[in-house]
């Protein structure tokens, strides 16, 4: 749930450059195990996921950290998301979601004080050809100083002009709270289209505040990226 607004190719940080920016992403830079709830355990239009990640216990590299007393190391932790269709809302068109992780950190220094939690909240709306979409995130990354927290922002509509022909703008902004709070923000606009086996991406994208680091020349980039792709 890094990122559910919708888009015609990519979320406006994956369209090609190097952001930088922190997105939500619970236990899945570990070893997880999954469960789904099956269908008739939840009421129609609901879907529930629970991962968890075990902790460290070896030099074990699909682990969140190499070794069990690695100072700061993620040591494991748990995840629960929700999804909420019409079925659910009572609004066609209308579906909700949201996430909540936490995951257990090494405190045995002075660099972490705390563990790291993560939240995130969206909604999605689908209206004839239009999509709209608006997502907010958080984490507190379990840091004593230094980057304690990320809010983020984002939102996307797209359009489809026809079977063939769709477009749309994505925007994410993300606040890192630091000793001098710096806002992160990339967008762009993009254009898909399919044709037989045939299908071509364009995505004009604009970063600012690359990795938090606002007071470098190089924080504020901007490209296009093309995607052409063939099916026989």
């Amino acid at each position: 749930m890094d990122d559910k607004t919708p888009n015609v190719w990519e979320e406006a940080w994956g369209t090609g450059l190097g952001t930088g920016i922190d997105l939500v992403a619970g236990t899945s830079g570990g070893s997880t195990i999954e469960w789904t709830p099956e269908d008739g355990m939840l009421p129609a239009g609901l879907t529930a996921r629970v991962a968890w990640s075990p902790f460290v216990s070896g030099k074990n590299a699909a682990d969140k950290g190499t070794s069990g007393v690695a100072t700061g190391v993620a040591k494991g932790g748990y995840d629960v998301t929700l999804e909420a269709s019409s079925d659910i809302t009572g609004i066609d068109g209308l579906a909700v979601f949201a996430g909540y992780s936490k995951i257990d950190i090494d405190q045995t220094s002075t660099t972490y004080d705390q563990d790291k939690t993560e939240e995130t909240l969206g909604a999605t709306y689908a209206m004839g050809s239009f999509t709209f979409g608006y997502q907010w995130s958080e984490e507190e990354t379990g840091r004593a100083s230094g980057a304690t927290k990320y809010e983020n922002d984002a939102y996307g509509i797209t359009f489809n002009i026809n079977d063939d022909l769709s477009i749309g703008y994505n925007n994410y902004q993300s606040e890192q709270t630091n000793t001098t709070n710096v806002t992160a923000e990339a967008d762009s606009i993009q254009i898909a289209y399919t044709m037989g086996g045939a299908s071509i991406r364009i995505a004009e994208a604009d970063i600012d505040n690359a990795s938090y680091n606002s007071t470098a020349a190089s924080a504020d980039t901007s490209a296009t990226t093309v995607s052409v792709s063939l099916a026989f």
